[in-house]
């Protein structure tokens, strides 16, 4: 019953920006964050924020793109400024939640961002 639905993924020249959204359903989630994974390539994070704010950057991508969250709506965002075609990849949202001592852990279905040259 918990659904991550993102948006946001395209096609777009190197140099150039795109902004992906993931809306979540249900409660506020302590961390989100959005990873990412190529054809042959493992999955890797891209970046992550927690409730309160605090982010944190693959060093790829640290300077060139923003992670942000608007509690108000349940929804994190990834702000993705100068692209390189090394940025093509299936974006996924993430989302964990503390269960007692465990963590709940959701995926969204993924979005498609390629870069061209």
């Amino acid at each position: 019953q918990v659904q991550l639905v993102e948006s946001g993924g395209g096609l777009v020249q190197a140099g150039g920006s795109l902004r992906l959204s993931c809306a979540a359903s249900g409660s506020i989630f302590g961390t989100m964050g959005w990873y990412r994974q190529a054809p042959g390539k493992q999955r890797d994070v891209v970046a992550t924020i927690t409730s309160g704010g605090i982010t944190n950057y693959a060093d790829s991508v640290k300077g060139r793109f923003t992670i942000s969250r608007d509690n108000a709506k349940n929804t994190v965002y990834l702000q993705m400024n100068s692209l390189k075609r090394e940025d093509t990849a299936v974006y996924l949202c993430n989302a964990r939640s503390l269960n007692g001592i465990t963590w709940d852990v959701y995926w969204g279905q993924g979005t498609q961002v390629t870069v061209s040259s």
